[in-house]
């Protein structure tokens, strides 16, 4: 009980610090694109380009306050209406630069057979891939072992 309760302490504090760092990421980027960050401008202007149902004042007032976190519907809206990439919007330009690098490291690393092999192994169906995982595993753990 006692650790469930402190992981969803650090779960609820990590995602009360993305809703902060949204919003002020969703200010600057209103104050890069000429609008002042207010509750009323942002009203205005999101449900002009928005085409589903209106959002509230309140709501709007919740991004900016850093109560909450638009939908992806309505995110997209907003980086479009701002100039913004919807990714660095939502989860800062870090973020998004770190999951670049990562997956430069990945394409670096996988060069020509192990490439094609990595592209045939995606292209399996799952039941395929589940054999082919563990061939893999086993191979893996067969070399691990010790010699005699």
């Amino acid at each position: 009980m006692k650790i469930e309760f402190c992981f969803n302490r650090k779960f609820n504090f990590r995602f009360m610090n993305q809703k902060i760092e949204f919003a002020e990421r969703l200010k600057q980027a209103m104050l890069a694109a000429g609008y002042e960050a207010r509750p009323g401008v942002l009203e205005k202007e999101f449900n002009t380009r928005y085409w589903g149902r209106a959002v509230t004042f309140q709501a709007v007032s919740r991004w900016l306050k850093g109560l909450s976190i638009p939908e992806q519907d309505k995110l997209q809206v907003l980086a479009d209406w701002l100039k913004i990439e919807p990714q660095i919007l939502r989860f800062g330009g870090e973020a998004v630069l770190s999951v670049q690098e990562k997956k430069k490291r990945w394409e670096d690393a996988i060069a020509g057979p192990e490439r094609e092999v990595m592209e045939a192994f995606l292209s399996l169906p799952a039941a395929q891939k589940k054999v082919a995982r563990e061939v893999i595993l086993a191979l893996a753990k067969a070399s691990d072992a010790p010699k005699t």
